[in-house]
């Protein structure tokens, strides 16, 4: 007998997998079948199998709300860093003095933009590892955008969108999913 959960080899009379847990339902063994012919195989699938979302959804959901408040910090420091380097000098900062400022004027511009770019990357980041932790139905679809979003920001964007599209892209993780956040 194999259990039906994760396929591991049954002996004896038990009614728990030993392995993983499940509840294995038993026939016993001297009935004979109902429809008089032999019994019906299961297909014997990898231990483990289909359960790739339900074993890395709560880590997913973790790592999305860690990268959010990445984002944040990044953002402040790029801001900040632009800003000391458009106005032209460090005023008073470890450095000392004068920088030079051989930037155009232009380029302070850009601070606002990089602060609301740093602000809806961590909202869209924070927003999918919500989604994810409380298994909302949405949740799948907007973490396969912001995972593909998220491929550009090297290292961990990278990383994080990889595994991301490894564990939620698939078509048996979008079955997965749904019955996970139908559940819950």
């Amino acid at each position: 007998m194999v259990c039906p959960a994760c396929g591991a080899a049954i002996t004896g009379d038990v009614r728990f997998c030993a392995r993983c847990g499940g509840k294995v339902n038993e026939l016993p063994v001297s009935a004979p079948p109902l429809y008089g012919g032999p019994p019906p195989q299961m297909p014997m699938a990898a231990p483990g199998a289909g359960l790739r979302v339900q074993r890395n959804l709560q880590t997913m959901g973790i790592l999305w709300c860690v990268y959010a408040g990445y984002r944040v910090v990044s953002g402040l420091v790029g801001m900040f860093f632009l800003r000391t380097f458009a106005m032209g000098h460090m005023g008073g900062f470890p450095f000392g003095g004068d920088f030079g400022g051989g930037w155009p004027m232009g380029m302070a511009g850009l601070v606002p933009f990089i602060g609301v770019m740093a602000v809806i990357a961590s909202v869209l980041a924070a927003a999918v590892g919500y989604s994810l932790l409380t298994r909302q139905p949405w949740g799948r679809v907007l973490a396969i955008i912001a995972a593909i979003l998220a491929l550009v920001k090297f290292p961990l964007g990278t990383a994080l969108g990889i595994y991301t599209l490894w564990v939620l892209a698939p078509a048996v993780s979008g079955e997965e999913y749904d019955a996970l956040a139908d559940r819950s």
